[in-house]
């Protein structure tokens, strides 16, 4: 709790919050004179805020972390679905706040919408675009907290490959939304962190579960059928008639000789 305050503190200062107690040192530094007596309120109300603000700050943070572990210990994984996005005209360093229209789903609970205000950082605009969040949901009280870590796992944000000793290959299920959010309920289930690489080598029973939903969905990733070639079809022989009109066409417009002419229409008459 204290080094959450240190940082918030060491925040507030370096956001402006040092004015306060740079009031406070050149007062009692130039001694106690009338001319900077401002000084010293304005720099000791100033530090007083400082002090409230880097409070109020700890505060929230400490509600937060609270809340993420409380979710994460008995939350259930949910999909919200975006259904609208809305902006809200407001930014937080310099990036904008925006309003999201969620319908949540997860197993034994009851489908809910919901709104929430997030930040659309870089990072997270692809995934609020792409519609699919993964969140925590408390099944007792609904309240709820976005997982951006694992929504961009089920996103296809990060990628999402299976490493199966038994089959000698690599499974790539990256933006599979349904067995990825299969695959991390059963980590959440065995409290198997979300740390980049997961290796569950030394858990058979994890390992024989989250290998179990990834054939299961590489053999639902059926190869299409290769396309049956088309045989060629000719284009049918001239009738005599046509051959014979042809050969006259020619005559007539001096593209052959009288004597080729001659040739050519005994050849096709030969032919019958």
């Amino acid at each position: 709790m204290v080094g959450r305050y240190l940082k918030a503190q060491l925040w507030v200062l370096l956001c402006g919050g040092l004015v306060g107690p740079i009031f406070l040192v050149v007062y009692f530094a130039i001694g106690e004179s009338d001319l900077v007596r401002w000084m010293f309120w304005a720099g000791l109300l100033i530090t007083a805020a400082d002090v409230l603000v880097a409070l109020a700050m700890t505060n929230y943070g400490a509600k937060s972390a609270a809340k993420s572990q409380h979710l994460e210990q008995q939350g259930v994984l949910a999909l919200a679905q975006v259904i609208g996005i809305a902006e809200t005209g407001a930014q937080i360093n310099d990036q904008p706040l925006v309003k999201l229209n969620l319908r949540i789903e997860g197993p034994g609970l009851a489908p809910f919408e919901s709104q929430d205000r997030v930040i659309a950082s870089v990072t997270r605009m692809p995934l609020i675009t792409g519609r699919k969040l993964v969140v925590l949901v408390d099944p007792v009280t609904s309240d709820y907290q976005i997982d951006w870590q694992r929504s961009a796992l089920v996103g296809g944000l990060v990628p999402a490959q299976f490493t199966v000793d038994e089959d000698r290959r690599t499974y790539d299920l990256s933006g599979q939304a349904g067995p990825l959010l299969e695959i991390l309920r059963i980590l959440k289930a065995n409290n198997v962190p979300m740390n980049g690489t997961v290796d569950i080598r030394s858990n058979p029973l994890v390992r024989q579960q989250v290998t179990n939903v990834v054939r299961r969905a590489a053999a639902q990733q059926a190869p299409a059928a290769a396309p049956v070639p088309t045989p060629a079809v000719q284009a049918p022989e001239p009738s005599t008639a046509q051959r014979l009109q042809e050969l006259e066409t020619l005559r007539a417009t001096g593209a052959i000789t009288d004597a080729e002419y001659t040739a050519k229409r005994q050849q096709i008459i030969s032919e019958l």
